[in-house]
């Protein structure tokens, strides 16, 4: 019995097996034409704009609501930006403060997350929600929690040095009161409170992140690797890391791009922009966007200059752990 549909002479039946190709091709990008539109809003059209700004002089909030014209000056805000030596005092200390943050996130992440895999389901899933509450806390309450703990007269971490016997507290810091003491005041014990804080708040993601890649990791070939005679570091080199290569991977680029954009915790420990000896690009570009006198032109071109560093150094790592792969 012949149907409908497929009866000669109806467009069903002409339809070549080219065109059902082509069509059936077709059909995944119009199911993510929704989802682009969304991105494209929310994302792609801000980050043009503020290219478009780079590109122009703007110090004034009324230039950038559209009531005054914007000046057109190309390349002056990238090259006044790249030719400010302090420029590159910020981008040392994003660097360093970055690769720092990076690995010590991954390492202690790494730690709890094997912890986690050997503990019972009862004790993991215990310690586990324990460790996740550090995620769930929202930045800027974390960060003032902190800021509290190094408080020079009532914080915790003041509380315990004067608890310290003062011949004790003499012979290794060199003084026995601490309160007034201001830890925020030098740049490296800020930048080391400041890293504290990161990681704190991050590890968590990265502890559950590698858990979750265990439980895939077949024990056969753990059991095996210890029957070799292998020691629990020699089997996570040799058997758990080749196979969780690609979530580490995704772990590194995830926390690379978290840490450089480092804003809330730095501009709260701080008490805002007034210290610029601890800058980095996030807070620079803000602080020079929005301090008296505004420069919008300029905090844009900084913030240009940071997503550029971002995608090179997540394309660049990106590229090589496909390499590796490959290999």
């Amino acid at each position: 019995m012949t149907t409908l549909t497929d009866a000669p002479g109806t467009s069903a039946a002409r339809e070549t097996p080219a065109r059902r190709r082509r069509r059936a091709d077709r059909l995944p990008y119009l199911l993510l034409l929704p989802c682009l539109v969304v991105i494209g809003g929310l994302l792609l059209w801000p980050l043009g704009q503020v290219v478009w700004m780079s590109f122009h002089r703007l110090d004034n909030v009324r230039q950038v609501r559209g009531d005054r014209p914007w000046p057109f000056v190309g390349l002056d805000n990238y090259l006044q930006i790249l030719g400010d030596p302090f420029f590159h005092t910020v981008l040392r200390n994003t660097v360093l403060f970055a690769v720092a943050t990076v690995a010590l996130t991954m390492v202690l992440g790494t730690l709890v997350g094997l912890l986690l895999n050997r503990l019972g389901r009862r004790m993991a899933t215990f310690v586990g929600s324990c460790v996740m509450l550090a995620w769930a806390t929202p930045a800027l309450t974390g960060t003032i929690v902190w800021k509290w703990i190094f408080d020079d007269t009532s914080g915790l971490v003041t509380w315990l040095f004067n608890a310290l016997p003062d011949g004790l507290s003499t012979a290794l810091f060199g003084r026995s009161d601490w309160t007034g003491y201001g830890w925020f005041n030098s740049p490296l014990l800020f930048f080391a409170i400041l890293t504290l804080v990161v990681v704190w708040h991050s590890f968590p993601f990265i502890a559950v992140s590698v858990l979750a890649g265990l439980k895939s990791v077949p024990s056969e070939l753990q059991e095996a690797a210890r029957v070799d005679g292998a020691g629990p570091w020699r089997v996570f080199w040799s058997v758990t890391f080749p196979l969780l290569r690609p979530v580490f991977a995704i772990l590194v680029v995830l926390s690379t791009i978290w840490d450089f954009k480092v804003f809330t915790q730095q501009f709260v420990l701080a008490g805002g922009t007034q210290d610029r000896s601890t800058f980095m690009l996030s807070i620079y570009s803000y602080a020079e966007a929005f301090s008296p006198p505004p420069k919008y032109g300029l905090g844009a071109a900084i913030a240009v200059i940071l997503t550029v560093i971002l995608l090179v150094v997540t394309g660049f790592y990106v590229r090589m752990v496909l390499r590796q792969e490959e290999s």
